[in-house]
């Protein structure tokens, strides 16, 4: 049996499969809020104890792959939205499993678009798409992930790294105008400030100098954060939630589209993380791929570039079970 796990700044998918064919076939899957545990140990200790109840028996496990929000080095993660440090040979050593590898969680997402199904995206973009070129993976929750796959003969080469805290490029001047606010609070302003929920809530915090909210806006987001203002942007059609909202979509579509341009990435675009699919009819109303697509001389380029947001929240998991079957 094998293990898998994406691991991000808010929940986390686990899997126990077996190997069918080389492939990863599900035997038990969970879904944890890491808020209720104090470090991967012990919410991996839960997740196995259900696993052998589930399976009446104790488990041998041959690998594990782990995707979780953050850097890898040798062999461990330091996630950067949440204080957990996972490691790799503690982690084999503590639950007896023969090898564990730690991935990026844009690794593991990378690695999973080869095993989604059609049912598990939305097309934006059709663009010109051509076999074995470069894809990218880029996607708003805690944080912004971005990973590359790179064409290596039959099989993808993933690059990941740490491309949400790439510098924020404003492209109007309502977007100049607010790197002006957070640069005035955080110095330097990256992406991730941006383009990811807690973006969001900057982008909210800087529109309502301009345009106070509504009682019953300010109070919902006082009480459940950035998920109010896409609430109330998308039911309510409230002025500033809807403002604040496409701000962020046109932010997070140019974003996108100059990954897309860093290597033409005609084999497609994903739209991955937890946001996208939430938001989907207002990504697909056009703002979003008007500022994916305006590059000025390159904009024909990324005209042909195809486009889709992944729907499924288990891409990374996905991911990571290849990877540890791989293995």
């Amino acid at each position: 049996m094998i293990l898998a796990g994406d691991i991000g700044g808010t929940k986390a998918l686990l899997l126990l499969a077996t190997l069918r064919q080389g492939r990863p076939a599900a035997v038990l899957e969970r879904r944890y809020a890491v808020a209720s545990f104090g470090d991967f140990s012990a919410m991996l200790a839960r997740f196995l104890d259900e696993c052998r109840r589930h399976c009446g028996r104790d488990l041998r496990l041959a690998s594990a792959c782990f995707g979780a929000a953050g850097p890898v080095s040798a062999d461990c993660i330091q996630m950067t939205n949440l204080p957990w440090r996972l490691d790799a040979g503690a982690i084999a050593a503590e639950f007896g499993i023969r090898r564990v590898l730690l991935v990026n969680d844009f690794e593991a997402a990378a690695n999973g678009i080869e095993a989604l199904a059609p049912a598990d995206s939305e097309m934006l973009q059709h663009g010109e798409p051509l076999p074995q070129a470069a894809r990218v993976v880029i996607g708003a929750g805690s944080g912004l992930g971005v990973a590359y796959a790179l064409p290596q003969g039959k099989r993808y080469q993933v690059i990941a790294g740490e491309g949400g805290h790439a510098g924020f490029a404003p492209a109007d001047d309502e977007q100049l105008r607010l790197w002006r606010a957070l640069h005035a609070q955080l110095g330097r302003v990256s992406v991730e400030h941006v383009v990811s929920g807690p973006g969001l809530m900057r982008i909210y915090d800087f529109l309502r100098a301009e345009l106070p909210p509504a009682p019953a806006l300010r109070e919902a987001v006082r009480t459940e954060g950035a998920a109010a203002i896409s609430r109330y942007a998308l039911e309510h059609g409230d002025p500033l939630a809807c403002r604040a909202l496409d701000l962020f979509i046109a932010c997070y579509g140019a974003v996108a589209g100059d990954h897309a341009l860093a290597v033409t990435a005609r084999g497609g675009v994903y739209i991955a993380g937890g946001i996208a699919p939430k938001i989907l009819g207002r990504l697909a109303s056009g703002g979003f791929m008007a500022a994916f697509n305006a590059k000025s001389a390159h904009t024909r380029m990324n005209l042909r570039i195809p486009v889709q947001v992944v729907i499924t929240a288990r891409l990374g998991l996905l991911g990571a079970a290849l990877i540890a079957a791989r293995r």
